[in-house]
């Protein structure tokens, strides 16, 4: 009996011993999924937390530049800014959308006639005007320009068989202009050698006063010049530029550190060669 009873006392030791291993791993397992799930939530919330970061230090950096970056520009002048589908596309937005993104500001674009882009400048309704403004020194005594981002020439439009055949050819005539433009300028000093200037708000009106025949020519920018005679048959370019120039952006008179930063992000997008890229969408090559 008292064998028997010992080995009963050892069967229920045991089976005690075993049933506390048991409660321990299970014990342990429990824990172990609890300090997963802990961790798991854990990582979600920082993954949040780095999210909401990134996008307040997104709006910070935009508030910090200044929020919108707003554009003055004339949608008249293809294949720098025109209308499509009701939206204003063209080099300049483009390049101007890169310069925004690059300073981590949101652009805005307020279309209006070329010559009023530079008082808009001037008074400050508008941060930037970019129309494939040319640089000359007339202008940069009550503005400031970025650097050049392109490089254009006057041409000179004439009907077919016109004796218009080289800018000089252009005395004596009816010159058509968009007003504003460096044609409208440049043919200004000809208007001392009796030429006679009509100045239009819209280069497309210019042209179409030239197939009317109420002007001799038409002096416009070189890119838009072969736009309009595309659209217009009977007309040709003449081959001899009347001036060579470059565009750039224009700022407010004395605003230098827009200045820097507008010519910081246009270096960089030079040097990625999206400049280029941007460009090339518009012109092809010849």
């Amino acid at each position: 009996m008292k064998k028997k009873a010992l080995v009963l006392s050892m069967a229920a030791i045991m089976a005690l011993t075993l049933a506390a291993c048991g409660g321990n791993k299970a014990a342990e397992t429990t824990a172990a999924e609890t300090k997963a799930s802990e961790a798991k939530d854990e990582k979600a919330e920082e993954t949040k937390a780095e999210a909401a970061e990134t996008e307040e230090t997104k709006e910070e950096k935009k508030e910090a530049a200044g929020g919108v970056l707003t554009m003055g520009t004339n949608a008249e002048f293809p294949p720098y800014e025109f209308r499509e589908g009701g939206e204003i596309v063209g080099i300049d937005v483009e390049i101007m959308q890169a310069v925004a993104e690059e300073l981590g500001m949101e652009l805005k674009i307020e279309d209006m006639a070329f010559d009023s882009i530079f008082p808009a400048v001037a008074s400050g309704k508008v941060d930037v005007g970019a129309g494939g403004i040319t640089v000359t020194e007339e202008r940069k005594m009550s503005m400031d320009f970025s650097d050049t981002y392109a490089k254009a020439s006057q041409k000179v439009i004439v009907k077919e068989g016109s004796d218009i055949t080289s800018p000089d050819g252009l005395k004596g005539k009816v010159i058509g202009v968009q007003l504003g433009t460096t044609g409208d300028l440049y043919c200004s000093d000809l208007e001392k050698e009796d030429s006679k200037v009509e100045r239009y708000s819209k280069g497309f009106e210019a042209v179409q006063a030239l197939l009317q025949d109420k002007v001799d020519a038409v002096v416009i920018d070189s890119e838009p010049a072969k736009v309009f005679i595309e659209q217009s048959e009977g007309l040709k370019i003449l081959d001899e530029s009347f001036t060579d120039e470059d565009y750039a952006l224009v700022i407010k008179k004395g605003n230098t550190e827009l200045v820097d930063k507008v010519n910081a992000a246009l270096a960089k997008l030079k040097e990625s060669g999206e400049l280029d890229e941007i460009v090339a969408k518009y012109i092809k090559a010849e």
